[in-house]
């Protein structure tokens, strides 16, 4: 038995005031058919030497068994479905709602009732898929409230954007797993996905930098990566460049430009869609050093201006690109010889 407070008031034991303790006592009950072990909390009565329960701790004793039982069987508990809850910010009427459920098996579920497993399945699938809640919220927008509809996609919204991100760049670092080691790919520096996004919004935050579509951008983060190679025998961002026919392209690169917090935005071009980089206001590059940004000023100097066609064609005329085979890895240890 561990006390836990001490509080003076009328004991309902002996009907006396005096201080009556909370304790917590480690049961064995047994649920369903099966023996769990839970922390039940009780009141203590010195003058009696008894234990006992008001309404208010017996409820939460019957939680906590309950819990005990769904951790047990792989069930979510109470606590864990009023976070899931919480996290979207949605009632348990309006979540009720969105999963065709009765009005108040929610409720039941986060108090007294222990949820069968198909129910927890589809619990679990809102907790981990924030995707398939915006579309169950969609289909149930005419049963909603319109503040209710709105607060539940914007909760929705970002939570899916940032399951997306974490998504790109598990998939960006799967694909880098087999260059590590090889210094030369990767320019002796391990792959940083937080350096490239701030690459990316240096380069597109600088009014030096010229129509900055993606042919371009790429071209740049390879002459950055390449020039800190150069001059302190490590790259910027360890990312990885094949040879292409438009010069170099980081592996990943389709993944890298949709990567939370990249200023990218598309352009129709009736029969393509281009990829335009451009970042307005006050910025801030957390994970860049001033020799980093130093590199990146002295690529903008040099390049900023250049469109798209002529830094292809000054990249087409680098020993890198001339000595690398088509869709190979370039190597960094043609940096030696860089053009700038």
């Amino acid at each position: 038995m561990t006390v836990l407070k001490r509080e003076k008031k009328l004991c309902t034991c002996c009907m006396e005031e005096h201080e009556v303790k909370t304790v917590r006592i480690r049961e064995q009950a047994t649920f369903k058919n099966r023996k769990v072990s839970y922390d039940a909390l009780s009141l203590y009565c010195d003058a009696a030497d008894e234990l006992y329960v008001d309404e208010e701790l017996l409820q939460e004793n019957d939680i906590k068994l309950k819990d005990a039982y769904r951790r047990e069987e792989g069930l979510l508990t109470s606590a864990e479905i009023i976070a899931i809850r919480a996290k979207y910010g949605i009632t348990q009427s309006d979540l009720c709602t969105l999963l065709g459920w009765g009005g108040k098996t929610i409720t039941r579920y986060e108090s007294h009732q222990v949820q069968d497993r198909a129910h927890d399945t589809i619990l679990k699938k809102i907790d981990n898929d924030p995707e398939w809640f915006l579309t169950l919220l969609k289909e149930a927008k005419s049963e909603l409230s319109e503040d209710a509809f709105a607060k539940y996609s914007e909760s929705a919204t970002l939570l899916y954007e940032a399951e997306q991100d974490i998504y790109l760049r598990k998939a960006i670092e799967a694909s880098y797993a087999k260059f590590q080691g090889n210094k030369l790919f990767q320019g002796n520096t391990e792959l940083s996905l937080d350096k490239v996004v701030d690459v990316i919004r240096y380069f597109a935050a600088s009014p030096k930098v010229k129509s900055l579509f993606k042919v371009k951008l790429m071209k740049l983060m390879w002459y950055a990566d390449a020039l800190s190679y150069k001059r302190r025998g490590e790259a910027i961002t360890g990312l990885a460049y094949q040879a292409l026919s438009l010069g170099a392209v980081p592996v990943g690169h389709n993944y890298i430009i949709d990567l939370k917090d990249v200023p990218c935005e598309e352009i129709d071009m009736e029969e393509s869609i281009a990829y335009y980089f451009s970042l307005t206001g006050e910025a801030s590059f957390p994970s860049l050093t001033y020799d980093d940004m130093a590199i990146l000023d002295e690529v903008i100097k040099k390049l900023g201006e250049m469109s798209k066609d002529d830094i292809v064609l000054f990249m087409h005329r680098e020993q890198a690109y001339i000595e690398t085979a088509p869709r190979d890895i370039i190597q960094f240890k043609y940096a030696e010889n860089l053009q700038i």
